[in-house]
């Protein structure tokens, strides 16, 4: 499912509506299940998605979240990309 939201992020037109929904049910099933990298990479798409729609605050709150986690996680590889998605999102 979270392969579906980058899908349906990267269209031309973006569907942003299918997207934050597929992110949304592959982020409470990675919860549901424990799957901690993927919930940290649900966030961050869903935080890149909010960005790009205008939804500074969401977009903060999916992208601090991500950061965290990939913290937490030691998930060092993912961790710059997050935090430049939130430097993106603070600077708009």
């Amino acid at each position: 499912m979270d392969f579906y939201g980058a899908l349906h992020t990267h269209a031309e037109p973006p569907q942003a509506a299918q997207a934050a929904t597929h992110y949304q049910q592959a982020l409470a099933l990675a919860e549901a299940l424990g799957m901690r990298p993927l919930v940290a990479h649900c966030h961050l798409g869903l935080g890149r998605l909010y960005g790009q729609t205008g939804r500074g605050a969401q977009a903060r709150a999916a992208l601090s979240a991500a950061i965290a986690l990939y913290r937490a996680m030691d998930m060092a590889f993912w961790l710059p990309e997050a935090e430049a998605a939130l430097v993106q999102v603070e600077g708009q």
